[in-house]
């Protein structure tokens, strides 16, 4: 196991190496000119590349690439060119955003996504099976920003019950419900989907396996076979999965807070890529990545300490 997790490991840090330097250069792409930005339409072309000049601009991309990683690794992630306040604190604070809503669309989805793929595993080819999966994919094929219209026409303009735009709530619980369930409702919808699917699959293999037809043999009643003998080995796939989408769900939610207004760290990349706001975007952008990253390394490792299969494979 120890082999194992090692070479995840380097093989999540190779892979978050390469994407820091597309990272980079996606960014150092962007039309525009920083000292642009920060002057004005109206400065003139001797005074932008001044400023380009001091910022480092004019140094090769592999020189300022370094600067920037090395300075990002030791928490010092700049300074936002059009807030004019440090971005790791400024970035961080939409992450927290992000993570709360993706928390309260996580907390909602995954049981009863698990719940209604067992079930549909369980009445395999009845009208139950059908229109859970029916929806299911239907759910898949449905891209977020048409789901997010059509919660906001169904529930703020048709029923009245939810505000257009999103924010971040307090803790009361009913602000909590009001600011998070519009947003949260498209990622839920996507992420049913999968799990859903997930689960009944895995379902579906263990009540086909040789120990499921021994414990019934045995007499053992159905709930119990359920719950020791199929679910401990259905969700195993499940589990992995759930950790990818929660890694999706904190970083990727760009389409949704930004149709919804949620000061999230979506919208921030939004609003830094048009604002041409470099570091910010650069960080935003890193960091995301960084969870996704983070959450496809949790499932490798769940998945691996849960079915010695594939870490002996």
């Amino acid at each position: 196991m120890s082999r194992y997790v090692s070479k995840r490991v380097l093989l999540s840090l190779a892979t978050l190496l390469l994407v820091s330097f597309i990272v980079f250069i996606a960014g150092d792409v962007l039309p525009g000119s920083i000292g642009r930005t920060i002057l004005g339409q109206f400065a003139t072309d001797a005074q932008v590349h001044a400023v380009d000049v001091q910022l480092g601009f004019n140094h090769p991309v592999l020189i300022r690439y370094w600067n920037w990683i090395s300075s990002f690794v030791t928490g010092d992630w700049g300074t936002s060119i059009t807030q004019q306040i440090p971005v790791l604190s400024f970035v961080m604070q939409k992450f927290l955003n992000s993570l709360m809503l993706g928390a309260f669309a996580l907390i909602i989805i995954v049981p009863i996504s698990v719940g209604l793929g067992v079930l549909a595993a369980v009445k395999r080819n009845t009208k139950i099976d059908k229109i859970i999966s029916i929806t299911g994919m239907s759910m898949l094929a449905l891209p977020e920003f048409v789901t997010g219209v059509g919660v906001i026409i169904l529930f703020s303009l048709v029923l009245k019950w939810f505000p257009v735009f999103s924010n971040v709530p307090g803790w009361n619980p009913w602000q909590i419900v009001r600011n998070f369930f519009l947003p949260a409702m498209p990622e839920m919808l996507l992420i049913f989907g999968y799990i859903s699917r997930i689960a009944r699959a895995g379902t579906i293999e263990a009540l086909e396996s040789n120990y499921n037809r021994t414990a019934v043999l045995k007499g053992l009643p159905p709930s119990r076979i359920l719950a020791r003998h199929i679910l401990r080995n259905s969700l195993l796939p499940t589990i992995a999965v759930t950790a990818v989408q929660a890694g999706y769900l904190v970083g990727g939610l760009v389409v949704v807070e930004t149709l919804f207004n949620y000061p999230g760290i979506g919208n921030l990349i939004y609003t830094s890529a048009t604002q041409h706001d470099q570091p910010v975007l650069q960080a935003s952008v890193f960091l995301v990545a960084l969870i996704y990253t983070v959450g496809n390394l949790v499932a490798d490792l769940l998945t691996a300490w849960l079915n010695p299969r594939v870490r002996l494979a």
